[in-house]
């Protein structure tokens, strides 16, 4: 017995009407195919073992390796070292926790909520970015037009502190974004060594030393760059101890928290 028949209607293969000769309708429209002479072919029987439709090609997953090396070429964020963030961290934690804090906290306490960025430091971190130019820019040509008249050693310091100085500007305020935007006390913690222990020393130097010959537009400058790291030590500070006060007071609530679900854990863990 012959197995249906298919009539190609379209142009596209796809586009088929399938017809069956057991069928009145289908065996006139076979009848009009064949006298028009247009193209059929059979499909194949149920029997006969052969599946229809075809099954449809399937594109491979990538492979594990390849996913790998893609995920390799991916950006990551860059950070401090995992060594220096624990010690930055354990420091802030030392020099910055408040002690008055340390009572049990409030069930309405809501420290997830509480945003410690300090918005006037970030102000001066801006200004800083662009004044920075400015003052690099006017300490070279001041450097230039009073090179020959300088010492020999003078010379050479100024020259290391020229360099040193624009180093630890660019980590510093590297530091000093991260830091206060993304609430990272390592980072703060690093910002504010730098700026108390290295740039405002430096840059005091070069304001009150007297034997480097200070020009009136090296003397200005320095006297706006020594306020913009003055004020930022002490945002920074207060910046700090929110964070650690705030790390602090998490902490506790969630040690709270812990003790509410499983009172008696602590009780038999301590006994």
């Amino acid at each position: 017995m012959v197995g249906p028949m298919i009539l190609k209607v379209f142009s596209n293969p796809n586009d088929s009407v399938i017809l069956s000769q057991n069928e009145p309708h289908g065996r006139s429209l076979l009848a009009t195919a064949q006298l028009h002479q247009l193209p059929t072919f059979s499909r194949p029987s149920p029997s006969a073992g052969a599946r229809w439709p075809p099954p449809r090609l399937r594109t491979p997953a990538p492979s594990p390796r390849r996913r790998r090396n893609h995920d390799k070429s991916l950006p990551r964020n860059m950070s401090l070292p995992e060594p220096l963030r624990r010690r930055l961290g354990s420091f802030s934690r030392t020099v910055f926790t408040d002690s008055r804090g340390a009572g049990p906290p409030l069930p309405g306490d809501r420290a997830d909520n509480e945003i410690v960025s300090s918005l006037p430091l970030q102000m001066s971190l801006y200004f800083n970015v662009y004044f920075f130019p400015f003052w690099w820019l006017s300490s070279v040509v001041m450097l230039q037009l009073k090179y020959p008249v300088l010492s020999d050693y003078y010379k050479f310091i100024l020259v290391t502190v020229m360099i040193l100085a624009s180093l630890i500007e660019g980590i510093r305020l590297y530091l000093g974004y991260m830091g206060n935007l993304q609430e990272k006390v390592p980072e703060l913690a690093g910002f504010w060594l730098l700026t108390l222990l290295l740039q405002l020393p430096i840059i005091l130097f070069l304001l009150f030393n007297e034997g480097l010959k200070i020009l009136p537009l090296e003397r200005s400058v320095n006297i706006i760059f020594a306020l913009f790291l003055i004020f930022q030590v002490i945002a920074a500070f207060v910046t700090l101890k929110r964070m650690v006060n705030k790390l602090a007071t998490h902490f506790r609530l969630n040690e709270f928290d812990r003790l509410e679900e499983h009172p008696g854990h602590e009780f038999y863990s301590l006994s």
